[in-house]
């Protein structure tokens, strides 16, 4: 009756929450779930659209519509009613890691106890027997274990009672009259007494050396407290540093706004005196204009030549070679020197922060107009930088040539030393050197080749370290036939000539980065218009058989 029950309880329970079914409904698979179970369940594939089992796994496309079970749930009733009670809750149940109970039939439940006699483990329900049997009780009961077979001679099927000193090992009576005949042996819990006196001895020296490593760690605390205090203090006086730099940036800033309204009256006042000017000249030859068609309807000859002279004679007109229509560019030579100074700060805290010294510190600044953004071949060269790849960052499975310029994917790992800084998932390097400002660069490949700029603090494990799968790099994916543009786990397509070169283009500042394919003409492929927050460096991922070459464009 127990058996039927069992079977009961696990044909009308739910594989997800391991009850009594709750309004039961089968999906098209025909398994059965509780209805906010397995609505729970597909709640959670919403994003992939994709429905599954989660027994067969078979996939449902679109969502399948849930109705109640009538006949399961007057049968999960009906049963109720009969004395069957919920199936018990799943942490009784013996999972992948847990030891299970020997005697239980269908599922097992999971284990209380293990017999080093019986050789085998009990749940609660079945321990009881070891509890009540007299000759039971002796047995000896201990946590549950799934080595009890490591007690079984293997050679004769015996429990292993006794240990040899000779060979250091547990081994069968009859083994002292085998293999271990003449050894020294005594019984396991002898040699347990033994060694459980050394353990304490082991345990003693332990103890003695925690206390010399927490006397240790006193003393390294009181060194943390040293370096906090120390950098507490390096804080402060950074801070005041800091402050003096804005309140000095404050200054100029109010300097420089105070010279262009300066400059913005004095124009603004030579344009309206000039406008005043030229109006009162309209208003004059308006004047004029309207004498001469009075003159002009005069019908006595005599008087029309008379006053003829005085009436046409006209003012000196306005020198009009004084009116210069500029295009509205007249302050962007204040705003790029200002731009170009922070360029410049943002290298020196970048690259020699170390050494910088801020009091005092002034950076001139050359006004000049903003360079426009090159158009042909000749003129991305003019930006052209040399650029190498870290060996620190290469994945062991690509290999580095060409004085680092030059990428292999190989058929087996390379000898390469660990370091922190080296993808270890993807086939990807990062530039050696960092790039800011305006940078062009080119990549001659072969086979699928990803070129790529990324931060460098792009991660370096997972699927969130590919070229394009994270926020932190953008990446053409180059393919025999095809491109595909990604950033931030996003596929964009691109079309046009699929070529072995590419060039890509990058305006630090302006945030532009730019990929062309190169061949006798250049054509773009993408553009990203953005802010970058970090200096970028180069990226290569390479595929199965595959190469990829910065080119030397000088």
């Amino acid at each position: 009756m127990a058996q039927k029950n069992q079977l009961d309880r696990e044909t009308i329970s739910c594989s997800i929450c391991l009850d009594l079914l709750k309004d039961p409904v089968t999906i098209p698979c025909g398994h059965s779930y509780c209805m906010s179970c397995i609505k729970g369940f597909w709640d959670g594939e919403d994003q992939r659209k994709i429905y599954s089992c989660p027994q067969c796994r078979e996939a449902f496309t679109p969502r399948p519509v849930l109705k109640k079970s009538t006949m399961l749930a007057v049968l999960v009733e009906q049963l109720k009613k009969t004395g069957l009670q919920a199936a018990p809750a799943g942490h009784c149940y013996a999972g992948p890691e847990d030891v299970a109970c020997d005697v239980c039939n269908g599922r097992k439940l999971k284990a209380f106890k293990s017999c080093l006699v019986c050789l085998a483990s009990y749940c609660e329900n079945h321990l009881q027997s070891h509890y009540e049997s007299t000759k039971l009780k002796k047995h000896k009961l201990v946590e549950p274990s799934k080595k009890l077979q490591e007690n079984i001679c293997s050679r004769h099927d015996e429990v292993m009672k006794i240990f040899c000193r000779t060979d250091k090992k547990s081994i069968c009576y009859l083994c002292t009259m085998d293999e271990h005949k003449g050894h020294d042996t005594v019984p396991a819990a002898a040699e347990r007494t033994e060694r459980q006196r050394e353990l304490e001895v082991s345990r003693l020296n332990i103890q003695q050396r925690i206390q010399d490593r927490e006397k240790d760690v006193m003393l390294l605390q009181q060194e943390v407290e040293t370096v906090s205090r120390s950098a507490d203090k390096a804080v402060e006086d950074s801070e005041k540093i800091f402050t003096e730099m804005i309140h000095l940036f404050q200054k100029r800033s109010s300097d420089v706004k105070q010279q262009i309204r300066s400059q913005q009256e004095t124009e603004e006042s030579r344009v309206k005196e000039l406008q005043e000017k030229l109006q009162q000249e309209i208003t004059e030859l308006k004047r004029k204009d309207a004498e001469l068609k009075q003159l002009s309807h005069t019908e006595d000859h005599n008087q029309f030549l008379h006053d003829y002279p005085s009436v046409s004679q006209l003012s000196e007109a306005t020198d009009s070679s004084s009116i210069n229509i500029r295009p509205l560019r007249y302050f962007e030579d204040v705003t790029a020197a200002v731009s170009e100074l922070r360029d410049k700060l943002q290298d020196i805290l970048r690259e020699e922060w170390t050494n910088i010294s801020l009091t005092g510190t002034e950076v001139d600044v050359l006004l000049s107009e903003p360079e426009p953004e090159p158009k042909t071949r000749a003129e991305f060269l003019k930006y052209s930088r040399e650029i190498t790849l870290d060996p620190n960052t290469v994945h062991e499975w690509l290999l580095l040539s060409e004085g680092n310029r030059k990428v292999e994917c190989m058929s087996q790992p390379q000898s390469y030393s660990s370091y922190r800084d080296r993808f270890t998932d993807k086939f990807q390097v990062l530039s050696r050197e960092s790039l800011t400002g305006r940078c062009y660069w080119e990549v001659e490949r072969r086979g699928a080749v990803f070129v790529a700029v990324a931060y460098k603090n792009i991660s370096r494990a997972g699927s969130e370290s590919l070229f394009g799968y994270n926020d932190k790099s953008w990446s053409l994916y180059c393919y025999t036939n095809r491109y595909e543009f990604w950033f931030n786990d996003i596929k964009t397509f691109v079309s046009g000539p699929v070529s072995s070169r590419v060039g890509v283009y990058l305006d630090h500042r302006a945030g532009i980065l730019s990929f062309y394919s190169v061949s006798e003409t250049m054509t773009l492929l993408q553009r990203v218009q953005t802010t970058f927050t970090q200096p970028l460096y180069a990226g290569l991922y390479v595929g199965s058989g595959g190469t990829a070459e910065l080119c030397k464009l000088k």
